[in-house]
């Protein structure tokens, strides 16, 4: 799970905060908003295992850094779901990487398809 920001052409930083299941390079839009919060990344983590059908139930791990907008909270709500949490180490991007890769690539892009 992962924050990428994106700016407008009106000079406004929007957060795009997503997920992607490793084993389909699957790519989940959570949620953008202009002021992150960690309630509000609670909520998303929420509407995520809301979702109907499989996909919630297909989450086993979570890897994610160590942004404070990942609040216990967040982490309870996935806890719950038999989600295990797993932290990157301090200023290690390589630690996850596919989020990283998928990152580089939209910002290296201007398309709409990232």
């Amino acid at each position: 799970m992962r924050f990428l920001h994106v700016d407008t052409v009106f000079l406004k930083r929007l957060y795009v905060l997503f997920v992607m299941e490793i084993q389909t390079r699957r790519v989940h839009i959570l949620g953008v908003t202009a002021h992150p919060t960690g309630a509000w990344t609670a909520q998303q983590a929420r509407n995520l295992l809301m979702d109907p059908g499989e996909r919630a139930g297909r989450f086993k791990f979570l890897i994610r850094d160590r942004d404070s907008k990942f609040t216990p909270v967040f982490d309870d709500v996935l806890a719950g779901n038999g989600v295990r949490i797993v932290k990157t180490p301090v200023r290690s991007p390589r630690a996850n990487s596919f989020a990283e890769r998928y990152w580089e690539r939209c910002g290296a892009s201007a398309s709409i398809t990232c």
